[in-house]
């Protein structure tokens, strides 16, 4: 019998979430003995049984994930879109990070890296003591909320170099990749579980 990888993946996660099989039955309502049979490939179970178990387990994945507020550095250090480029790089040098969000009047206006600082550098050699951040600046990070988990955080600084952490409209914290390799076990990655319904 060819087990479906979602099936396969049931006696995965039942073990990476410390569940005996009878903790995880009494948990999706299932019996124990249905539990041991898709487990040993003995049984070709109905889907909406399939459908039960991986539901909890998803429920449980959940629970259990590390949240973007637990990781997040709660000190935003930002710049201005008047503050000049040399007052930008100053900063991050001060505070050994490559990028600021920018940030006026409480709003943000969108963000200022060294790698674009060094882009803008090559097309315009230009005195940066008279270059303001607004010139140069990208568009405005994702903001999400403090209980965004962090595998949704780690999907969008594939793209952006920083995402920001709003909580009641006010941005309250700041999350860079250095932040999620040092924070981020093995055992917080989230497993998506796709049903397939035969």
């Amino acid at each position: 019998m060819n087990t479906d990888p979602e099936l396969s993946e049931i006696k995965q996660l039942r073990k990476k979430h410390g569940l005996t099989q009878h903790e995880l039955a009494k948990r999706a309502d299932v019996s124990q003995s249905l539990i041991a049979k898709i487990e040993s490939e003995n049984i070709d179970p109905t889907y909406s049984k399939v459908k039960q178990i991986l539901f909890t387990l998803n429920n449980i994945e959940k629970s259990t994930e590390l949240k973007v507020e637990q990781i997040m550095r709660r000190k935003v250090i930002y710049a201005s879109p008047s503050d000049t480029i040399a007052k930008a790089v100053s900063v991050m040098k001060k505070n050994a990070i490559s990028q600021l969000p920018v940030i006026n009047k409480n709003k943000v206006e969108g963000v200022i890296s060294e790698s674009l600082i060094l882009n803008f550098i090559s097309e315009h050699p230009e005195d940066l003591a008279n270059i303001k951040v607004g010139a140069v600046m990208d568009d405005v990070p994702p903001i999400v909320s403090k209980k965004t988990s962090v595998s949704v955080v780690q999907n969008l600084l594939k793209y952006f170099p920083i995402v920001l952490v709003s909580d009641k409209g006010s941005i309250e914290g700041v999350v860079s990749k250095a932040d999620v390799i040092g924070n981020v076990s093995m055992g917080n990655t989230k497993i998506d579980i796709k049903l397939r319904k035969e």
